[in-house]
């Protein structure tokens, strides 16, 4: 959600970030909505008077034992005014929230100018693509080989883009999720949180995710979203909390299944785990100050790429260009990992900060600090999120980076603890 006083206050300004985003302005039509209801407004508190006034005057004839009919069909004529303006107020305010709602966060200054993927910045590179002997294959391959990948039963139960995990490869999964979960809270300092797979509407619009991307996501009968991803609770139940600056700032973690209906991803990915309609992602929130969040955002990026560098998978850190960057994030730093089958690099982590676009909308602030002990008015706090990372892809990404020439595939040193010390599977 957007300021309006920011608006009001320097419009060009408003309409030039969204040009960045490739999207028409928006501000002149907003503003005249906002003096039209201002006008409106101005006279239900002129008629609010005058009902005041005559209820007083009304009260005084019959104290008198006077005549007050005329005063009463008055105010009765009044009374229909006012419903009827404060319903005209309600239609702008109505027109004018639906509008704000369908607008994206501003970008922050760093992002660079840019209208598609194909203009992000790589900003460095870890490690080189491993070099193999033979010809290497995509993860599908190698799973099905294994027989411990199968879509064609997860077609039968589910539909398409789904998958069923069994044997080692299961359990390979887990231990990454595991292995996340543990390097976060223990060296990290998130706190591990066991989150609702379903929401209210509101969670989903105090998120962003509603009414912008209802079609990417799956309800239930009684109106209850899946999460498609954890920030959605993790962040949600910040809504209408006023934190103390000593509390700031938060972190929290959380492994969950996430749910995507892949809305206009038809054609993409088709074969595969890298876009599913279920999967699994180690999810990291912090909520924070406005003066740290850019700091912040850096720390959770660093946390999401220790991931990568103690599974010594090969990644690379992008800032992504205004014409690519989220609807919700103001500056997002995107981790592709490299996946040898496919010969190229792939996205398995998104660290985003929001600045206090979600905060506005579910009204999450915090008591700035004073250091001359004077009461200090509420603030809105910055949110931030972060794959930490995505556990189905980085199990696409540990196949293709261990496989080997006969088909099995070694299992990363940091992931051995988690599987009784086994070293390969095949």
């Amino acid at each position: 959600m957007h300021d309006f006083r920011a608006l009001r206050a320097n419009p060009e300004a408003f309409d030039a970030d969204l040009a960045r985003r490739h999207l028409p302005p928006v501000t002149e039509e907003l503003l005249q909505q906002d003096t039209m209801r201002r006008e409106i407004l101005n006279e239900l508190h002129q008629k609010q008077a005058r009902r005041n006034n005559l209820s007083k005057e009304i009260g005084q004839l019959k104290s008198k034992k006077q005549d007050s009919s005329a005063l009463e069909a008055e105010a009765i004529a009044l009374r229909q005014e006012l419903d009827s303006l404060q319903s005209k107020a309600d239609q702008i305010d109505a027109v004018i929230l639906e509008t704000l709602s369908g607008l994206p966060n501003r970008l922050d200054p760093e992002v660079p100018e840019g209208e598609d993927e194909s203009q992000n910045i790589v900003i460095h590179q870890w490690r080189e693509p491993p070099q193999f002997d033979f010809t290497p294959l995509q993860h599908f391959d190698l799973g099905e080989k294994l027989g411990m990948m199968d879509f064609s039963l997860a077609s039968k139960l589910s539909g398409t883009r789904f998958v069923v995990l069994r044997g080692a490869l299961a359990r390979l999964e887990r231990a990454l999720g595991q292995f996340m979960l543990d390097l976060h809270t223990q060296e990290h300092g998130y706190v591990e949180h066991n989150v609702p797979l379903m929401v209210n509407a509101k969670t989903m619009y105090n998120t962003d995710k509603l009414p912008k991307f209802g079609d990417q996501s799956f309800c239930t009968k009684d109106e209850r979203w899946l999460i498609p991803t954890a920030e959605v609770p993790l962040t949600g139940m910040q809504a209408d909390e006023l934190i103390g600056y000593e509390e700031l700032p938060i972190r929290r973690v959380a492994l969950s299944a996430c749910f995507r209906s892949e809305a206009g991803a038809a054609g993409r990915d088709t074969r595969g785990m890298i876009r599913q309609h279920q999967f699994y992602k180690v999810e990291l929130v912090s909520i924070t100050t406005p003066d740290d969040s850019a700091k912040e955002h850096e720390r959770m990026t660093r946390c999401a790429e220790t991931v990568l560098e103690k599974l010594e998978i090969p990644y690379r850190r992008i800032l992504l260009c205004a014409g690519d960057t989220g609807f919700g994030a103001a500056k997002t730093w995107d981790l592709e990992a490299w996946l040898p089958g496919q010969q190229a690099w792939r996205e398995i982590s998104s660290c985003s900060n929001t600045h206090a676009f979600q905060a506005r909308r579910m009204n999450a602030r915090y008591r700035p600090k004073d250091e001359n002990g004077k009461k200090v008015s509420p603030e809105f706090v910055h949110t931030l999120n972060g794959s930490g990372v995505a556990v189905g892809r980085a199990l696409v990404a540990v196949m293709e980076n261990y496989q080997n020439k006969d088909g099995s595939i070694s299992i990363p040193k940091v992931l051995r603890p988690y599987l009784s010390g086994l070293e390969k599977i095949g």
